[in-house]
């Protein structure tokens, strides 16, 4: 059923001052739990579903497709379900619900940021993107997934064990200047990142600087963790003197800035668990250096549990996979390109 915008912000408000207000109140018996505003809208959404809709895009928790676990792929363009949020298969409410929980999972100051990347990738918000439920919102583990075209993204209120992000996420840009992005990559909300990186890279001596560049990157897809024996490429960054460290803490915090604080405080809680940054190696690539001026489009952070993956040609790409535990295992096709049904 549409509805004019002015009850659908009505039936919003409502939804999230029930949904907390819910989620403040204890169970008989159990612990004063208080989940995340978007955590909660989630079991909102859930139960405004009729069957039609809970058939087409809610799963069991352990559900699995031909690409393995389907709650913990990621691609760079996919659709985790055929139904776009815009679609008429949700109610014009449930749509504005979709968003409200989405704008829960990232820095308010990114809102328009995000948006301006939606509307370039996408045509706009909601239009080629797709969402899924696993598990069941307040009777046990359940996790949001929020998909599409450079952006895959997830809450989970701490359902999924030991990872950040509840799982592994993407994001990404294609610029105004197109697929085949122009040197300094014009418009990429992005590409900030970057540049602090390349910073970073020219602080570095000599010898340094020979071991942090490498010929060329691995698949942007491989996002697995090498463990704390594992073998790392790049520069150690137990070698950087303290200004290189402190820059370095600087290109974390904008990494991790575009998303909810809660979050952030999770993956940072976990790369420290795993020895912090100077357990990580820092790599950069020569190979498709756009406008070939040694402003490296390609970089990886790695630690024994923590992988950031920035493709930065033809346009941006970047992989993110944080956990506690190197253990945590990762589908084995999790690779760039469409989603293989």
């Amino acid at each position: 059923m549409n509805t004019h915008p002015s009850t659908r912000r009505e039936f919003i408000t409502s939804a999230s001052a029930l949904a907390v207000a819910a989620a403040a109140s204890p169970v008989l018996g159990a612990p004063e739990i208080a989940l995340p505003k978007s955590e909660t809208l989630v079991k909102t959404l859930f139960d405004s579903f009729d069957e039609k809709q809970r058939k087409g895009m809610c799963f069991p928790w352990e559900h699995r497709s031909a690409n393995g676990l389907l709650r913990s792929h990621i691609s760079n363009n996919w659709r985790i379900t055929p139904q776009a949020i815009t679609s008429v298969f949700y109610t014009r409410d449930q749509q504005a619900l979709i968003r409200e929980i989405w704008k829960g999972l990232v820095n308010p100051d990114w809102v328009a940021k995000f948006d301006q990347q939606f509307k370039d990738d996408l045509g706009g918000w909601g239009i080629k993107q797709s969402i899924a439920i696993f598990g069941t919102p307040g009777a046990g583990k359940f996790e949001f997934v929020l998909t599409g075209r450079h952006g895959t993204i997830r809450c989970d209120g701490n359902s999924a064990d030991h990872v950040a992000f509840a799982g592994p996420i993407m994001y990404g840009h294609e610029g105004s200047s197109g697929y085949y992005e122009k040197p300094g990559h014009p418009d990429n909300v992005f590409w900030h990142q970057a540049l602090e990186a390349n910073k970073l890279y020219r602080m570095l001596d000599g010898k340094l600087r020979d071991q942090a560049l490498l010929p060329a990157a691995p698949d942007e897809g491989e996002v697995a963790f090498r463990g704390a024996k594992g073998k790392f490429t790049g520069v150690a960054v137990a070698d950087f003197a303290r200004d290189q460290k402190e820059h370095l803490q600087k290109i974390l915090r904008l990494l991790l800035e575009p998303f909810r604080q809660s979050d952030v405080d999770e993956a940072v809680a976990a790369l420290k668990k795993q020895g912090g940054l100077d357990k990580c190696h820092l790599t950069f690539y020569r190979a498709d250096d756009l406008g070939k001026d040694e402003i490296w489009d390609n970089w990886r952070l790695e630690g024994p549990a923590f992988v950031w993956h920035w493709r930065g040609a033809p346009h941006v790409h970047v992989w993110v996979h944080v956990a506690d535990d190197p253990s945590v295992a990762l589908n084995a096709n999790n690779r760039s390109g469409a989603l293989r049904q």
